[in-house]
Order: structure tokens, then sequence, then C-alpha cells
């Protein structure tokens, strides 16, 4: 699915859509790949989003945009959100990923409505946890960065075999190639109920997110291609 022609095969993705009437624009990644860092900027370049949408929990934002501001080199901290934010002209930078109050409501919800076992609530509810434990590092990290001459950072960036000075459609065959195994793994494998419900209960939410969003304007929303389909579901229908 592509809605840009342009020279740049980059721009070229099945992971790259407008929905809802063209208030929004979603962009699939493979977290912090050059390929996809190269396509969000030029998107967020190009539409001039009123809105920003990341696939960020809203503690987490503020690191992102602090080294972005700062100038930070994407590929070394931040990839393709930190892209997104450094190629915004707007300031609304909005972090749609749970944890959040409205998120964790809804996963109590799933829950219920499911019956779930207390193995997969407990499960669930550390995988929870750990993303609240890195968002809020995230948030003592900008902190630090906006009192102190550091930029501290938190996890870390995976590695890929091209560059962002390597040709495009080299990029973007490795990106292929990424993505292809990232499906096949997902394929292969049949998800554990927690995670199904978290991820599900993680779509719905940054769906929801997004809808709320386009009443303000035009949206550009990034969020990884494990995803993208299921928010082009959600949204369309």
């Amino acid at each position: 699915m592509t809605d840009d022609s342009t020279a740049d095969p980059r721009l070229e993705s099945a992971y790259l859509t407008t929905l809802c009437g063209g208030a929004v624009t979603l962009a699939g990644v493979v977290h912090d790949h050059p390929a996809s860092v190269a396509r969000v900027r030029a998107v967020v370049e190009r539409r001039r989003p009123d809105v920003v949408a990341l696939e960020l929990p809203p503690l987490a934002v503020g690191l992102y945009e602090t080294h972005a501001a700062a100038g930070t080199d994407p590929l070394a901290f931040g990839g393709e959100m930190s892209a997104a934010i450094a190629a915004a002209e707007t300031e609304r930078v909005v972090g749609i990923d749970g944890p959040s109050r409205r998120f964790c409501r809804r996963l109590l919800a799933r829950f219920a409505r499911e019956r779930s076992t207390a193995k997969t609530v407990l499960r669930s509810i550390r995988g929870v946890a750990s993303v609240t434990r890195t968002a809020v590092a995230c948030r003592l990290a900008a902190a630090v960065a906006r009192r102190t001459p550091r930029s501290p950072t938190v996890g870390s960036r995976t590695e890929y075999d091209v560059s962002a000075t390597d040709p495009p459609e080299r990029q973007v065959a490795d990106e292929r190639r990424q993505a292809g195994a990232a499906t096949a793994v997902l394929d292969a494998f049949e998800k554990p109920p927690a995670s199904r419900i978290r991820s599900e209960t993680r779509e719905a939410h940054m769906a929801d997110r997004i809808r709320d969003l386009r009443r303000e304007g035009r949206v550009v929303a990034v969020v990884g291609l494990g995803h993208f389909d299921p928010l082009v579901e959600r949204l369309e229908g």
C-alpha cells in the first residue's frame, strides 16, 4: 500500500498510507533502520502535519524531543521517532502508546471481558511494568538533559548491515529483508495469551488516540511495522 510516487525508493513502501479521508498518514517502520528513518523524515517534511503521533509512551517523548532539539543523529539515538520530531514544524508531538491511565483501564477491561487466567494477567502486568520503568527512565533522563550539559540515552539501538550513506536501493533491500524476517517469525509462532492481549490492547489504544488527534488537523503517525496492518484495519473500520 503506497500513496506517494517519488524517485526515492524508500518512499515507495508498503508500510506507508493515508487514512481517514487523507487526514492521517500512517508510516510503519523497522525500528532504527536507515531506510525507515529517511522515509519518516521525508514524510513529515512533505506532509507538514499539525500533530506528530509516535509509538512511544507519553512519559518517554520528552527525551526524544531533547535529542532532536540538540541535533543528535537519529541513528545514534531515537531512530525514526527522533527523525520525525526533528523534521516537524509543529510542536504538537504526542506519544500514543501505553502505558497511560486510559491504556491501563482498557487492559483491565480486556482481562475482565475474556476472564483471563491469573497467569495471563500477571505476565501482562509484568510486561506493562517493564515498559513503564523504561518510560520513567526516559523522563528522568530528559530532566537531566535539560538541566545539565549531559545528553543521556535510555536503551540500545538496533544495528544493521547498512548505513545512511549506502544507496537508497540497498537500504530498501535490507529493510525489506528485516521486515520479512520479522513477519516470518510472527507467522511461525502463535502469541501466548498475555502477549496477544497486550499487543491488541496497544493497537486499540493507539487507534483511538489517532482518531482523537485527527480532530486537531493533519496527523502523521509512526509505528512499528508489526502494528501497521492492525492499525490500518482499525482506522478503516
